[in-house]
């Protein structure tokens, strides 16, 4: 139901937003990648065709039954090995420089402490690697904007707890218009060390795409 939800109430869009951020992760044939907060791996999914069949994606979250559900799909979605294990995204169990990138979806609102999640995402990352953000954000049009948030706030509850529960699908919209903002999350991911970021507004600013390169110099950065 929660997959199903999502493709519905963004009307089909969430897939374009995950395929867009693979295509900019940097990831090639035989590569390690890293999703943070990975659910049931979707995103996950994504990296493993960019990956290819030698390579492999790891996704960690903190619920155990949404990495079941990964696990189980998994085989069926991607050819390389995509492997869930479960931490928290603030204390990632991985060593130094480990991973080509490193992704987190729709789930950077949601951690204990943002910071710490992107330093730690930055560690994990080998030098000159990719850390990104795919996050909802706020339209920049203002008309855009009010009928978004109509929606957002007023029909998408509703539709959510048709299906679902509809407490849910009311804090969503309460954690995005609490999210830091573009510039803020930006600032942010320079502070745990990365360089050169770029943001890519999708769907009139619907969402946003945070990217960020990790310093050759990120030890002293950090």
């Amino acid at each position: 139901r929660y997959d199903f939800l999502n493709t519905v109430l963004s009307l089909n869009r969430d897939r374009y937003w995950r395929t867009f951020t693979a295509e900019r992760s940097g990831l090639s044939g035989g590569g390690l990648a890293l999703d943070v907060a990975t659910g049931t791996g979707k995103l996950a999914a994504e990296l493993a065709r960019k990956a290819g069949p030698d390579g492999t994606v790891i996704g960690v979250d903190f619920c155990k039954e949404m990495l079941d559900i990964g696990r189980a799909d998994g085989g069926a979605r991607t050819r390389p090995p995509h492997i869930p294990v479960k931490c928290m995204a603030e204390n990632l169990p991985f060593s130094d420089n480990t991973f080509d990138c490193a992704t987190i979806g729709f789930a950077l609102r949601n951690v204990t402490d943002i910071r710490k999640t992107l330093k730690e995402m930055a560690r994990v990352v080998k030098k000159g690697g990719r850390v990104i953000s795919l996050e909802f954000s706020h339209p920049k049009n203002r008309v855009f904007r009010r009928v978004y948030y109509f929606y957002f706030s007023r029909i998408l509850p509703v539709l959510g707890g048709i299906v679902s529960r509809r407490d849910a699908y009311s804090y969503l919209p309460w954690s995005v218009v609490n999210f830091v903002s573009r510039e803020q999350l930006k600032e942010m991911m320079e502070e745990a060390g990365l360089k050169d970021i770029e943001i890519y507004n999708l769907t009139g600013g619907i969402v946003a795409v945070h990217i960020g390169i990790k310093r050759i110099d990120h030890d002293r950065a950090v």
